[in-house]
């Protein structure tokens, strides 16, 4: 994997195992990879053990806002009831940006799928017109990303965007990562990725699993 487009990616939320997991796939391509949390000593531990792993510095360790302030693309990875405070953290460094939200709402401790709209849409609520929001990586299991970073990993990521030409630059970072993009509609059909992921980890559990996934059928992805 080597990216095509290098750019520099904040991920907030950068510490968790999702956001983690792509940092060092992102850097391993050759994007410039910021690890955003509320707490910047927090990041800089954690860029500190993802750029031993990795086998240089690639990867810097910052606060949220400070990392939104200077990336050309961001994501959020937080967990759900973290997920408004971090989008009213960093707005105002989002104006002219894509925001890739993978969050998924999981109703705990039964799984149900989360009610209408979907997450991404909220996060377009809270940032506004400035900011473009992708939903995104919602599906992908972080426990297997990590391992082997060099190689593409068998899984499909469903990428939900207002403007397609949005969701393609996704789909390409989603390529850098070793996957394989999918552009699923607006931002209203992301509710329905939410709602595969509570599928995805019911079928985790009752298998015993941690590598589920999904994968698109019948579809040959665009060059």
């Amino acid at each position: 994997m080597s990216a095509a487009n290098p750019q520099t990616i904040a991920i907030f939320g950068g510490t968790g195992q999702l956001g983690s997991a792509l940092a060092l796939r992102w850097a391993h391509a050759g994007h410039s990879v910021l690890l955003g949390s509320r707490a910047a000593e927090k990041a800089q531990a954690a860029a500190a053990e993802l750029n031993a792993a990795l086998g240089r510095e690639a990867i810097q360790g910052l606060g949220n806002p400070e990392a939104a302030a200077v990336a050309d693309i961001c994501l959020l990875a937080v967990e759900q009831g973290a997920h408004a405070a971090a989008l009213e953290a960093v707005r105002e460094h989002l104006a002219g940006k894509i925001l890739i939200d993978a969050t998924a709402r999981l109703n705990f401790p039964d799984l149900t799928p989360p009610a209408a709209p979907a997450a991404a849409e909220i996060a377009q609520q809270i940032l506004g017109d400035a900011a473009r929001v992708v939903a995104a990586f919602q599906t992908v299991p972080a426990v297997a990303l990590r391992k082997n970073i060099a190689q593409p990993l068998d899984s499909d990521v469903l990428v939900c965007a207002a403007d397609p030409a949005d969701a393609e630059t996704v789909i390409a970072l989603a390529g850098d990562a070793g996957l394989r993009g999918y552009y699923a509609g607006g931002l209203d059909k992301a509710i329905v990725v939410e709602g595969l992921t509570s599928l995805l980890v019911t079928m985790n559990k009752h298998y015993k699993s941690r590598h589920g996934t999904f994968k698109v059928a019948g579809i040959k992805p665009q060059s």
